[in-house]
């Protein structure tokens, strides 16, 4: 079965998806993006086909390409109504993050894809982080015993000039703060591996440093999960003077993990009362160095959608998935907002209905 893949959105993440498509032999039939500039400047740097055609209008491209999967990879606030665009066109879907900016809209992408059929992942990709992996794996065995708590910390660096490069960004319309954009990838990892239900969220949220953007530069979460342990979030962009860290742990009554490097990459400590293997010898063979905090992952997560819509089964990480990562960013905004816990599941709320002025 081959299929025809189309990517809408040329901005700076795009060239992972590109990459992606390519070594996973997808026969990249379209771009888009509403700056023909930007089209080009992807088409020449990797070396993309003259036959790939070139859109301003994503609309005119699904009615004319009919791919059988895109990635939407436009500034957040727009995901939502696209990814829904594209799922009555009858496309798969591989969406960046977040999923969309509001848990309606998140829903209703759920609802339409099972209804049409279509296949539909969030990108997370660090979930394919081979450290990730293997964690998930003492979790699935239950290595860690009687799970404690579990902390998440990205520690990074994002200047006035990054803000400047793409208008939207840090608006309430179009991205959020520090948790939506740069820490929403840790998040979900936290919330995945200590048992993705959960009952109470308390958060405080402030613009410290970032006075020329709307959203928080600093977020801080204490979680209460249904399987009785905790999860602690400190996000932030206002680490001087760059990236320092995105850390992730996880703390049992037999086990202790540490995960760490750029973007989680690398297995820190490794302690397990089973004693099954070799801390070292593990944290060797689950050592990645990317070149950036993007990491490895979009490869591998492609490999999976492309076999889920082969297999006609749903993709490792799903819509699902990213509507969790999204309701607990919302929930540490509604929390903050109304300086009160939040009890979840959480519905019908966006991140302009989190709008405050720091």
């Amino acid at each position: 079965m081959d299929i025809n893949f189309s990517l809408i959105g040329c901005g700076r993440i795009s060239p992972n998806h590109i990459v992606a498509a390519q070594s996973n032999e997808l026969n990249i039939v379209s771009i888009c993006d509403i700056n023909p500039e930007a089209m080009e400047d992807k088409v020449i740097k990797l070396g993309l086909s003259d036959s790939t055609k070139r859109y301003t209008d994503y609309k005119v491209m699904l009615q004319k390409e009919k791919p059988n999967l895109v990635a939407i990879c436009t500034e957040s606030g727009k995901h939502g109504q696209i990814a829904l665009d594209c799922i009555d066109a009858g496309c798969n879907l591989i969406i960046e993050k977040p999923i969309a900016l509001s848990l309606n809209e998140a829903d209703e992408i759920i609802k339409r894809a099972k209804k049409n059929g279509v296949k539909v992942s969030a990108c997370h990709q660090n979930r394919f982080n081979k450290s990730v992996i293997k964690i998930r794996e003492a979790v699935e065995k239950n290595r860690f015993g009687k799970l404690l708590h579990g902390t998440a910390h990205i520690r990074w660096h994002r200047d006035r000039e990054y803000y400047a490069r793409a208008k939207w960004r840090g608006t309430w319309e179009q991205d959020g703060g520090a948790l939506m954009n740069q820490c929403i990838h840790n998040i979900d990892l936290l919330r995945w591996l200590m048992g993705n239900d959960i009952t109470e969220v308390v958060g405080m949220t402030d613009n410290l440093t970032h006075d020329f953007i709307q959203g928080e530069d600093l977020g801080i979460a204490l979680i209460k999960f249904a399987n009785g342990s905790y999860g602690i979030i400190e996000g932030t962009t206002n680490i001087y003077p760059e990236n320092l860290e995105e850390t992730l742990y996880i703390f049992g009554d037999k086990g202790t993990v540490k995960a760490g490097g750029p973007s989680v990459n690398l297995i820190e400590e490794w302690r397990f009362a089973d004693l099954l293997d070799d801390p070292e010898e593990v944290k060797r063979e689950h050592h990645e160095n990317p070149p950036n905090v993007y990491g490895f992952g979009h490869k591998p997560l492609y490999a999976d959608v492309i076999a889920a819509i082969k297999e006609d089964r749903e993709p490792m990480i799903t819509a699902e998935d990213g509507r969790r990562a999204l309701e607990l960013v919302l929930a540490i905004y509604k929390s903050s907002k109304e300086g009160t816990s939040i009890k979840l599941p959480l519905k019908n709320y966006s991140t302009l209905n989190a709008k405050q002025k720091f």
